[in-house]
């Protein structure tokens, strides 16, 4: 069925009242070079039967496969319940819930989340979601240049630290507006931003991004950073994992003052990883700065006979106010998978986050206790991390990743493409999910291949007669 299912004589009958010859002369102010000819790369549209086999044929190739992979997309386990509670119709087909008196279940599942989230940040108020982790650092920055009015030149110190893919959206997004990220670079032997190496007089700059642990899995000296942000009038934004905030002290406690506002991705809250999505971002801020967060913020109140109640108490995107006064652009709402994630928060509790937390780390430590005992694998940062390692290796990571994924393993992320001065490097993960049958079957694998990969770069010497 067409999206719209008017018939052929419904829409001749439109036409004429409008008093026009076809749908194509609505448009005709549009001039005709910036036109499209058509959709000429779109394939023909398929048959039900056809579409089937298709699907089919692409879930075969999803075959289940041991993953060491992390780099901002992370492996945990999700309760049964938490999926067949979210896509329950009442929450399944939800989106903004604009009716108060229709959407009650919804807003206050949405206020759950939001109340579960200034908790785990430390932080005063929490929005309802942005699009993912990458869009929502974009939207701190910007959120920080319209908050901070003792700034004028919109210089936010971005870390060489922070997911490469983060600060690529954030450029995007920003950079037209006049706002200038400036790259700030790591320790090569912590891999972390240390605190002497930053100048004693940055000039005027708007805020420095602080990640924590950071792309690496190094945690940052984040007290020192944060004061030293606050000290030079910088505004402090926090790009974190989640899950680590279970066990490491959250940014509203970093330093004398805390963090400014905090970010990050939420897909390690519940959201499965599904060939390549999807993901939800959140954002956490002081209450000084509410009014200049994007989103939405579900409040509590009491009605007439003194019920609780819930509603949408601030709203300023341009759906809803005129948008040259709307904080954001970016509208979509991730509630679905805040549902996910608000469930699987609530069955955990604070102390199952916990022990997925300390179970992450302690699989990657033994992970990499394993590793660095191997010929050519040599651990690069000698800093505390959280869940994730890097490691350089004497022999082509594309080989070794290549007989892996053979194997049905997925290695891990290389690094080169990205930080081509760390040269042929690994990045690893290990979350809770991982058994130490399955550390010793990605090790052994290794192993194996390293030694193939070194016979076969070995010339065989002939024997003497």
């Amino acid at each position: 069925m067409p999206f719209i299912p008017h018939t052929e004589a419904e829409v001749r009958a439109m036409l004429a009242t409008i008093g026009v010859e076809s749908i194509e002369d609505l448009f005709d102010e549009i001039p005709a070079d910036l036109r499209s000819s058509g959709l000429k790369q779109v394939p023909d549209g398929l048959s039900e039967m056809d579409i089937s086999r298709l699907m089919h044929t692409r879930a075969d190739q999803d075959s289940r496969t041991l993953c060491f992979a992390g780099a901002g997309a992370y492996e945990h386990h999700i309760p049964a319940a938490v999926w067949e509670i979210t896509t329950r119709g009442e929450f399944y087909s939800a989106y903004t819930p604009y009716q108060a008196e229709a959407s009650q279940g919804t807003l206050q599942l949405l206020y759950e989340y939001q109340t579960m989230m200034t908790r785990l940040t430390g932080m005063d108020v929490s929005n309802a979601s942005l699009y993912d982790g990458a869009s929502a650092l974009a939207e701190a920055v910007l959120m920080a240049v319209r908050a901070n009015r003792k700034s004028r030149t919109k210089r936010i110190l971005m870390p060489r630290t922070v997911h490469p893919a983060y600060r690529k959206v954030a450029h995007t997004i920003v950079h037209n507006q006049g706002i200038v990220l400036e790259e700030l670079d790591y320790d090569p032997q912590g891999g972390h931003i240390d605190p002497a190496s930053l100048p004693t007089d940055p000039g005027d700059a708007t805020a420095l991004v602080i990640p924590q642990p950071n792309f690496f899995g190094v945690l940052e000296d984040v007290h020192a950073l944060t004061d030293w942000a606050h000290q030079h009038n910088m505004l402090v934004i926090a790009v974190v994992n989640p899950v680590s905030l279970a066990i490491l002290t959250p940014p509203g406690e970093w330093g004398e003052r805390g963090a400014d506002i905090v970010c990050g991705d939420g897909q390690p809250l519940g959201v499965p990883l599904a060939s390549g999505g999807p993901y939800f971002g959140f954002m956490c801020c002081r209450q000084d700065y509410v009014r200049q967060m994007p989103g939405r913020i579900i409040g509590r109140t009491t009605d007439l006979e003194g019920k609780s109640g819930f509603t949408l108490t601030l709203q300023a995107r341009e759906q809803h106010i005129r948008r040259s006064k709307a904080t954001s652009n970016i509208c979509t709402n991730q509630g679905l998978l805040v549902t996910a994630a608000t469930i699987h928060m609530a069955l955990l509790g604070s102390r199952g986050l916990e022990r997925v937390a300390a179970a992450s780390h302690a699989n990657t430590v033994a992970l990499s206790d394993k590793l660095a005992a191997l010929d050519g694998v040599h651990k690069v940062f000698a800093r505390p991390g959280f869940h994730e390692a890097v490691f350089r290796f004497d022999l082509p990571i594309e080989d070794i990743l290549r007989a892996l994924s053979a194997q049905s393993i997925v290695g891990g992320v290389m690094l080169m493409d990205d930080y081509p001065e760390l040269g042929n490097c690994l990045l690893v993960c290990a979350t809770e999910t991982k058994t130490v049958a399955d550390l010793e079957t990605y090790v052994s694998s290794l192993q194996r291949i390293s030694e193939r990969l070194q016979a076969k770069a070995s010339p065989v010497q002939p024997k003497m007669m």
